[in-house]
């Protein structure tokens, strides 16, 4: 597999055309396994996977914690190293980072008990009383590339932010990582339950790593992570647990607006052809799973793809592999009935698209900053959906800041941009 700077800004884009480059991120440089240092969080475990005892009440509710599998410890030039392979700028790299594996509870998009996992990253060095951070991935069809397993840009971020003296936590969102599975993507519901249960278990595994956690809660998120950091610091100041209360949203290319703004670009040229089979394939397998869209994939999907689509978004298959078996253009991916559908969306699947859009349909306490981030050179995530959220926004009271990164800037680059202000803007240890 290839790895630089090059293949880090094209896994960025990842849906369709650039997810034939993107098993070049996994080529990062691995967190080993390390012997105890200096500076190391108190009561690190240096085996493998540690089973924690279901003696608690968290240990048999959601968030409950399984286990925690430590991935090994970086030193800040590592993590320097690391973050210059994916594109991003260091400049707020302090300390070491110790990362781990968390296994926990949390439930499935009807309610039934499952698990998932998620990488906790928590820095070497400074306050043992930490501010936690939350970073949402985007687009990933594979489960391999999830923060707690693969060597992507999404762990390179969050042993950043880490580095800079805070508690890192990405969750893998359910059916990628370690949980079982499919994943079913854009069902936001699903993936803010996880996120929110991560969150639990990381902070019940933080006494036993020696640290502890602020209230307050930056949340941040990268294309359809973007979405789910939305939807997360909503419920966040709803009161969804007591414990937390949003602090921070910085939310970088969300799909906000699938309806008026994500859907149409697929049809105008605002998206890029490929990425648009890429993300519509695995949106209408992904969502026909939890509402009865098709019964047959010949109903909406052309032969050959009609035979091979839903494996393909099984979890099991690499991006760049899906990618390369599916076709150049929706009217080549989509029968004549159905294209005609995605145009003029109605009955179920309109119901779904409604769903996935009330993410900016709220306003936090007014000493919450939130900034969303975009580019008007994005051919992934259209920057209507920013403009639709910032309005959303504003007529619930709120006071967004929009930040363009320019029409020079595509999907990945609008992330790699942002991420600096992003670092410098969440709080640090006190």
């Amino acid at each position: 597999m290839r790895g630089g700077r090059r293949a880090h800004r094209v896994r960025g884009g990842l849906a369709g055309a650039a997810a034939l480059l993107l098993a070049a991120l996994t080529a990062a440089p691995a967190l080993a396994a390390a012997p105890p240092a200096a500076g190391r969080p108190a009561g690190t475990p240096t085996a493998q996977a540690v089973t924690v005892p279901d003696a608690s009440h968290a240990g048999r509710g959601r968030g409950a914690l399984l286990s925690l599998t430590p991935l090994g410890i970086q030193d800040r030039d590592e993590i320097v190293a690391q973050a210059e392979e994916a594109g991003l700028d260091a400049a707020t790299a302090r300390y070491g980072v110790a990362a781990y594996r968390l296994t926990y509870r949390t439930i499935t998009p009807d309610g039934r008990p499952t698990t998932a996992s998620g990488l906790l990253a928590l820095p070497t060095g400074g306050s043992r009383k930490l501010p936690p951070v939350v970073h949402a991935h985007g687009t990933l069809s594979y489960r391999g590339y999830a923060p707690s397993v693969g060597q992507g840009v999404d762990r390179a971020v969050s042993v950043l932010y880490a580095s800079a003296g805070r508690a890192a936590i990405a969750p893998d969102y359910l059916g990628l990582g370690t949980g079982p599975g499919r994943h079913p993507y854009m069902d936001t519901r699903s993936s803010v339950s996880a996120s929110l249960d991560m969150l639990r278990a990381a902070r019940s595994a933080a006494p036993g790593l020696g640290t502890a956690f602020d209230r307050d809660v930056a949340v941040t998120g990268f294309s359809q992570g973007g979405q789910v950091a939305m939807a997360l610091g909503r419920e966040l100041a709803r009161g969804a647990d007591p414990r937390f209360r949003l602090g921070t949203l910085a939310p970088v290319a969300g799909p906000y607006d699938l309806e008026h703004a994500e859907l149409p670009g697929m049809f105008d040229g605002r998206i890029g052809a490929q990425s648009a089979v890429f993300y519509v394939a695995f949106f209408l397998t992904a969502q026909n799973r939890l509402h009865p869209l098709y019964g047959d994939p010949s109903e909406v999907f052309r032969a050959p793809y009609a035979d091979r689509v839903e494996d393909l978004f099984d979890g099991d298959h690499p991006a760049e592999e899906t990618a390369g078996k599916l076709p150049a253009r929706l009217e080549d991916l989509l029968t004549d009935d159905w294209y005609r559908k995605l145009q003029h969306p109605s009955g179920v699947l309109l119901h779904l698209l409604r769903a996935n859009d009330h993410t900016c349909d709220w306003a936090p306490d007014r000493n919450v900053r939130i900034t969303l981030y975009t580019a008007t050179g994005d051919r992934d995530v259209p920057k209507a959906n920013t403009l639709s959220c910032a309005r959303q926004l504003t007529h619930q009271g709120a006071r967004p800041t929009v930040i363009d990164q320019g029409a020079d800037a595509n999907h990945y680059t609008s992330f790699r941009r942002s991420e600096p202000s992003i670092a410098r803007t969440l709080p640090m240890a006190r």
